[in-house]
Order: C-alpha cells, then sequence, then structure tokens
C-alpha cells in the first residue's frame, strides 16, 4: 500500500512541475491557456455548478423548513 501511495505522489509532482513549466510562463506572456472551446465549457460548468448549487441550497432550506414545522407540531 506504501508503494500505491508513494507513485501517486510522485505521478502528481510530475503532473505539477509539468504544469509550472508550461501553463505558468504562458499565462505570464498573455498567452491563453486554454482554446476558446475549452473557455467555454469551463465557463459553462461554472455556471451549471452555481446553478446546482442553488437548487440544492433551496431545497435543504425547505427541508429544514418543513422539518422545524413538523417538530413544532409534535
Amino acid at each position: 500500500m506504501f508503494w500505491l501511495i508513494l507513485a501517486l505522489v510522485v505521478c502528481v509532482a510530475l503532473a505539477s512541475a509539468v504544469l509550472g513549466m508550461v501553463a505558468v510562463p504562458a499565462r505570464r506572456e498573455g498567452r491563453q491557456v486554454l482554446t476558446p472551446r475549452g473557455e467555454n465549457l469551463v465557463t459553462s460548468v461554472a455556471q451549471t455548478t452555481d446553478k446546482v448549487a442553488t437548487r440544492a441550497k433551496d431545497a435543504t432550506e425547505n427541508v429544514v423548513g418543513t422539518v422545524k414545522r413538523e417538530r413544532s407540531r409534535a
């Protein structure tokens, strides 16, 4: 198990090194890291995440209100 975890840590370290060598300098020079299609995808995912979080919050508040009403009746 130790070797598996060690291998995963090494993979993450290598991925971080590659990202640091490629993406960070490109971003500093003003170049886009993602293609326009990729940027649109990220924006779409962020908007969908906001919608889902809002729905989950509303549903949670609804359930809490219902539970409180039921407990006050009992």
